[in-house]
């Protein structure tokens, strides 16, 4: 890839709608807050994690997901782990992002529901003061547990929501259908929370139609397979709904084998209103300009191609309609000025 679209990409203003925070704990800080916190981890160095970082499935990779999380003890941790996604995705030339985390994997090794919550919103707010980058978070519910444990997180969650864009839905997707979820989102729902969920990377097409018909949701994360379904795909494109797409995960899961094959350049063509984020980027080999880069090369993206996915990330981003349209119009500027040359 030329130096030039790499820079391109980097001064791109762009937005991260697929991030979760708990997937950003780089081997180095594992380490770090495992003394810290003087936890003994199954891996004598960094390098010995990285090299554990080899899946063949989502499952494999929820493993050690969930095993790294034990290291994550204090307000401060969380703070820590939240400031260091930050600052890689300001050196991106990303300006916003929406936050995906995970208070079952805290809660259920015994943390209280504040702990993780408070750091992280903590984080965020450092960012935005030394970094200038706004964020939103959201509270996903495992989908391997069962709707009763969503209700009582959501319980938990009670003093908290105002501070909470929406909810989610992630971890294991085959078996578990957003059907399942049915009345904790309507819940949800009713608590004024914007609703997302995973829903066709490994699951069908079948759960995508659950998806927006049974949750009603107001956006899809990774989305690939409803391109196996010509009328799935048509109609996501008339309800403009927005599809989270994470190509170098699709990749490390062994959704897609090459990414020579990503469907990205397929989504845009279609029309479909697809984003490029990087969903656990410590474990799937980089961040949020690593994806655009190596997702352009793999597919021969334009610059209007890259340009469309940065538009996109604010049109389906959950901020307000000025904000969004600020954002766009930046994007359009800095296309302008790339295309004449003055930066």
């Amino acid at each position: 890839m030329s130096t030039d679209l790499a820079t391109f990409i980097r001064g791109l203003p762009k937005a991260e709608l697929h991030l979760h925070i708990e997937g950003s704990l780089e081997p180095e800080l594992m380490f770090e807050l495992a003394q810290r916190n003087r936890i003994a981890l199954p891996f004598d160095t960094v390098e010995a994690i990285r090299a554990a970082y080899a899946f063949s499935n989502l499952q494999d990779f929820l493993d050690i997901y969930y095993q790294g999380a034990g290291v994550l003890q204090t307000e401060r941790d969380f703070q820590d782990l939240t400031m260091a996604y930050f600052r890689r995705l300001h050196a991106d030339g990303g300006v916003h992002a929406e936050i995906f985390y995970d208070p079952q994997t805290h809660t259920d090794r015994g943390q209280p529901f504040s702990v993780a919550a408070d750091g992280i919103l903590a984080g965020m707010q450092q960012a935005e003061d030394e970094l200038g980058v706004s964020s939103k978070l959201i509270m996903s519910f495992l989908r391997h547990l069962s709707e009763e444990a969503a209700f009582e997180t959501l319980k938990q969650a009670e003093p908290y929501l105002d501070r909470f864009v929406g909810v989610g839905l992630d971890s294991g997707e085959v078996g578990h259908p957003p059907s399942k979820f049915a009345n904790v989102m309507k819940a949800c729902r009713e608590r004024g929370l914007l609703i997302n969920a995973h829903a066709g990377e490994e699951g069908p097409p079948e759960y995508v139609y659950e998806a927006l018909d049974i949750l009603g949701v107001d956006r899809i994360d990774h989305g690939n397979r409803a391109l196996e379904d010509p009328a799935l795909t048509r109609r996501l494109v008339d309800m403009g709904i927005t599809l989270t797409v994470c190509p170098l995960s699709n990749l490390s899961l062994c959704v897609v084998r090459d990414l020579k094959d990503h469907p990205m350049k397929r989504m845009l063509d279609l029309g479909l209103k697809a984003t490029c984020n990087s969903d656990d980027p410590a474990y799937f080999g980089g961040y949020l300009a690593e994806n655009y880069l190596r997702t352009a090369e793999a597919l021969g993206l334009t610059r209007d191609d890259l340009a469309t996915l940065a538009r996109n990330s604010f049109s389906g981003s959950f901020l307000g309609e000025a904000e969004k349209a600020k954002h766009i119009a930046a994007v359009d500027a800095y296309v302008a000025a790339s295309a004449s040359g003055t930066v």
